[in-house]
């Protein structure tokens, strides 16, 4: 436990001394960035929050006001639903946004961006295209995948046993 300050010692004498006797027991020995230069941080107050973020992989939207942080995701929602497996799990998606959308509208934080809510039928029409899509590229990837595997795997003409005896030799040889 730290000792307490006497009376009749100045504040600067005091943490002095107890940084003293911290480096003659080798509390800063072996610290992480021991007789590295300071980085250089640029005059943005944040500096320390921004580093944090890029040091944990974490995106800096975190540090965007909720209605941005909404209009992003309604903006992105086309791609977030695009491997949803099912109607009702897109509706669900849809719904719950919405809801986000509206406890926003009712109690505002933040600068003051419209932000409307998303349409659940025109939300789950693009799925079912976007779906479609995807299917037809799977199934055009997959026919090139098992032509090509056919045409490696095909095997040369065979020659008959009579064009053996009679020496005919197969077209192109």
């Amino acid at each position: 436990m730290t000792e307490r300050k006497r009376p009749d010692i100045t504040f600067e004498s005091w943490i002095e001394r107890q940084i003293r006797v911290a480096q003659e027991r080798g509390d800063f020995d072996n610290l992480r960035g021991a007789g590295k230069p300071i980085p250089h941080r640029s005059d943005d107050e944040l500096w320390w929050v921004k580093d944090y973020l890029r040091r944990e992989g974490l995106s800096t939207e975190a540090l965007l006001p909720p209605p941005l942080q909404l209009r992003r995701e309604v903006e992105r929602l086309r791609d977030t639903v695009r491997d949803v497996p099912t109607e009702p799990a897109v509706r669900q998606i849809v719904r719950e946004m919405n809801r986000r959308i509206v406890d926003c509208l009712r109690a505002p934080s933040g600068p003051l961006v419209p932000i409307h809510r998303v349409d659940p039928e025109e939300v789950v029409r693009q799925w079912a295209t976007d779906r479609a899509e995807l299917r037809s590229q799977r199934a055009e990837r997959a026919a090139a995948a098992a032509a090509a595997l056919r045409e490696y795997t095909a095997e040369p003409p065979r020659r008959r046993w009579w064009h053996r005896v009679l020496g005919i030799r197969p077209a192109g040889t």
